[in-house]
């Protein structure tokens, strides 16, 4: 039943058109059959079909589903691309292999059969599905068939007789009814002896074959058909029988794999919602779908405690409001309690408004720090660090609230009714600065499985952009190069996964996804590299790696093949030429000299970093330039300790060659 309503909340969309399809009783009417017929005008040119016939379809009772499937063809051809705006022909948008979520065409591998296929009606869709299975990828079958829709193979029919059955499958043998149809069209099966030849195929019993053999080329020859041709057909059924696929089959998978897809194209942020509230207690599926909400330029409202769901919504303004349901650790008693006493008592003023109204037999500790970590708490309090410090209080207020409403001690004299709200108290706990960034990423990462609010990657873009490190983005949305174009490139970002696998040649490979913020890239390391560079490949941690640009002849498409995986300091330590500290008169006179002498002492072992101050006073500014005996590893750990000491904004590495000017020195 939770299946069934989580996906109504994406077919709400698709409501009135359903509706009206549905509220239809009995044959068709006459002027629906007309305006059928008048919105289709044209589009069955070419069938063979005349109106009449159309017509005298249509006035059967299955002629519903035709019309039904019709409409929604119709609603395929124009479709408004996400990221232009403009009106584009649906299979453009699915040509583009943008099908995560989209029944029976999410996996990397269809995706990498559509991106060589290239979909562009109906029946290439049938076909998909036919073709993503281990017998025709790994028989050629596939290639064949791409080859031949793309006029890069010859179309052959193996009789003439055939065109009309192979057709659709660009000469090839594809589903188990092509292999019936055969044998009635060239050898006179009746429908229930072509049922019998496509089990014996399946089956592949020696005897039986033999005795089908004769009888299709008996039939074959009375039909004026060469036996040596016949012979030659029978053996390219049974070849292909064996990995042919039952078309009714993949024709139904098909038409929800259309559907879904005409539903993610034409109301994305509720299809979107009602994909991630299907698979909410599944992290590592909600992380693959937001990623897909941003590829869609989705906005994600993160969750917010007085306007957040149970389950993911869509927002005013077409935003995916994140639910309450998907933050880790909580249990769907605990979300239904608050949602349901803010839905009787009005929107939540501050914590102990809240931990006051809900029972906290219900609530825990380690739940309302799960909220207040996954920033669903953000409108009750000045910041997450100072709420994270005023609910030891809240809950202890809201406690002897309790213990008083039992006691009936609501009054002086405890005579007076139970109060349905107190008015919520000041807390002691004064603001407090909010916690860095790197700890509120942290704590949505833990409780959300992604990043809402900020990046890794954006507080070390500058440096990023100073070592000309190349954006993702440009890579996965140009693909990056072409065929022949071969250069060298450094790439960063968040190591988002990494899956191994042994080579062929012995040894473990990796496959390691990137994420910079703008783009995802997945990159190949082979066996020497990950072997050697293994330690640094960690997720959740920021990574360069140095490779090539290079064509997959085989996939057809460009990849990056990695030569050389550096952390942050690694680079730091190889390429920053100058670490720049800013001080002023005040810090000086406070004694920052002396600590800032004692703090780079510690990193001058092995350090190549030249160090430069930049000394402002009351009317003069002067820049020093430390002697080589003062050089430093420009490490995370000395960069933090230099910004808590001098300010962040006092502390810069930079990467460009020293400028060769006359500078006062200090060995």
């Amino acid at each position: 039943m939770a299946v069934w309503i989580i996906w109504g909340t994406a077919l709400l969309a698709y409501g009135a058109f359903r509706l009206w399809y549905d509220n239809w009783s009995g044959p068709l009417k006459p002027s629906e059959i007309d305006a059928f017929l008048e919105q289709m005008a044209g589009r069955f040119e070419g069938s063979g079909n005349s109106p009449e016939v159309m017509r005298a379809f249509l006035e059967a009772d299955d002629g519903r589903e035709f019309v039904m499937l019709n409409l929604v063809k119709a609603q395929m051809e124009q479709v408004e691309d996400p990221k232009t705006g403009q009106m584009v022909h649906g299979f453009d948008l699915l040509k583009r292999y943008q099908t995560t979520a989209v029944f029976q065409l999410e996996s990397s591998g269809m995706k990498d059969l559509i991106r060589r296929l290239q979909p562009d009606c109906f029946e290439d869709m049938v076909a998909l599905v036919a073709l993503f299975r281990p017998g025709p990828l790994q028989s050629g079958m596939v290639d064949d068939f791409i080859d031949r829709k793309h006029g890069r193979a010859r179309i052959e029919y193996p009789h003439p007789a055939l065109e009309t059955i192979l057709r659709p499958t660009y000469g090839v043998i594809l589903y188990q009814e092509q292999v019936m149809q055969i044998a009635q069209v060239l050898a006179g099966y009746s429908l229930g002896g072509a049922d019998l030849l496509r089990r014996a195929m399946g089956k592949k019993k020696p005897e039986e074959m033999a005795k089908q053999r004769d009888t299709f080329v008996k039939g074959a020859i009375e039909h004026q058909v060469e036996t040596e041709v016949a012979a030659h057909i029978f053996d390219l059924m049974e070849k292909f029988a064996g990995y042919g696929f039952n078309r009714s089959h993949s024709a139904a998978y098909a038409l929800l794999s259309y559907q879904t897809a005409w539903l993610k194209a034409h109301y994305p942020a509720a299809f979107m919602a009602a994909v991630l509230s299907s698979d909410m207690d599944k992290t590592d599926k909600v992380v693959v779908f937001i990623e897909e909400c941003r590829h869609m330029r989705l906005r994600i409202a993160s969750p917010a405690i007085n306007s957040s769901e149970y389950h993911f919504t869509v927002g005013a303004q077409g935003e995916i409001r994140y639910g309450l349901g998907a933050i880790k650790g909580i249990g769907e008693g605990a979300i239904e309690a608050l949602v349901q006493e803010r839905q009787r008592g009005g929107p939540y003023r501050d914590l102990f408004d809240l931990c006051q109204r809900v029972e906290l037999r219900k609530l825990n500790r380690r739940v309302l720090e799960a909220l207040i970590r996954a920033g669903a708490f953000d409108e009750l309090g000045a910041n997450r660090a100072t709420l994270a410090a005023q609910l030891p209080e809240a809950l202890q207020l809201a406690e002897q609230h309790s213990r008083n409403d039992a006691a009936g001690q609501n009054d002086l004299f405890g005579l007076g009714a139970s109060l349905d709200r107190t008015p919520a108290r000041p807390l002691h706990i004064a603001k407090l600065p909010e916690w860095d960034e790197d700890e509120r990423l942290r704590g949505e990462k833990d409780t959300l499985g992604v990043y809402l609010s900020g990046h890794p990657v954006r507080r070390v873009m500058a440096e990023l952009e100073a070592l000309r490190v190349t954006p993702l983005k440009g890579l996965t949305e140009s693909g990056g190069g072409r065929r022949g174009q071969e250069r060298a490139l450094l790439i960063a970002g968040l190591v988002v996964s990494v899956r191994t696998r042994n080579a062929n040649r012995g040894g473990r490979m990796a496959f390691v996804t990137l994420d910079d913020d703008g783009g995802r890239i997945e990159v190949r390391l082979f066996p020497e590299v990950y072997e050697r560079d293994r330690a640094l490949v960690v997720e959740d941690t920021i990574v360069l790696m140095r490779g090539a640009l290079v064509w997959d002849e085989f996939n057809q498409t460009t990849r990056v093949n990695v030569e050389r995986v550096l952390d942050l300091d690694g680079a730091r330590a190889e390429q920053a030429r100058r670490l720049l500290l800013r001080l002023d008169a005040r810090q000086c006179a406070a004694g920052a000299v002396r600590s800032l002498a004692e703090l780079l002492t510690e990193y001058r072992a092995g350090g190549r970093c030249a160090v430069e101050l930049e000394y402002c006073g009351s009317g003069a500014r002067v820049e020093l330039l430390l002697g080589p005996g003062w050089q430093v590893r420009p490490s995370e750990a000395l960069l933090k300790r230099l910004r808590e000491l001098l300010g962040v904004d006092a502390v810069q590495l930079r990467y460009e060659q020293q400028a060769s000017v006359d500078r006062n020195s200090l060995g």
